[in-house]
């Protein structure tokens, strides 16, 4: 299980990846619905919580010419954040976008706290589907 939690921990990194079929394969193995969901909760939370830190890191660097947002972009950013609120990280679970979400609210500083507690949620819903799913789609293939 201690696989699981770092193929989830890397997929919600700026690396590409999914953790998805692994979850399947520990599913298929027999271990506890509720020790799945929860070391894959908190290993794809974490995985996001050091988008969240490079994010932070990375505004120090905004003056420099090789930053990828211009000081327009990120007062841009800014207010759309403010205006969508922190709530947007409800959809850190959502490929693709989901990655870079959580690099803003690093960049825009949302206290840690409260990007912890949006992305759990989010988090923790997208697995507790996926294994609430499990049964039905997974169980003719394991056999």
């Amino acid at each position: 299980m201690l696989s699981l939690f770092w193929v989830a921990l890397l997929s919600a990194t700026l690396l590409p990846g999914g953790s998805e079929v692994w979850l399947a394969r520990q599913w298929c193995q027999g271990h506890s619905v509720l020790a799945l969901w929860c070391v894959a909760t908190a290993g794809n939370t974490l995985g996001s919580l050091v988008n969240v830190a490079l994010g932070r890191y990375a505004r120090r660097f905004q003056d420099r010419r090789w930053f990828p947002a211009s000081p327009a972009q990120l007062a841009r950013a800014e207010r759309w954040y403010q205006r969508v609120g922190e709530a947007s990280l409800l959809l850190s679970w959502l490929p693709i976008i989901g990655d870079p979400l959580t690099v803003v609210a690093g960049v825009l500083r949302l206290p840690w706290w409260r990007a912890l507690a949006w992305i759990l949620v989010a988090k923790g819903a997208r697995y507790a589907l996926i294994l609430g799913m499990a049964a039905s789609w997974l169980e003719p293939l394991c056999r």
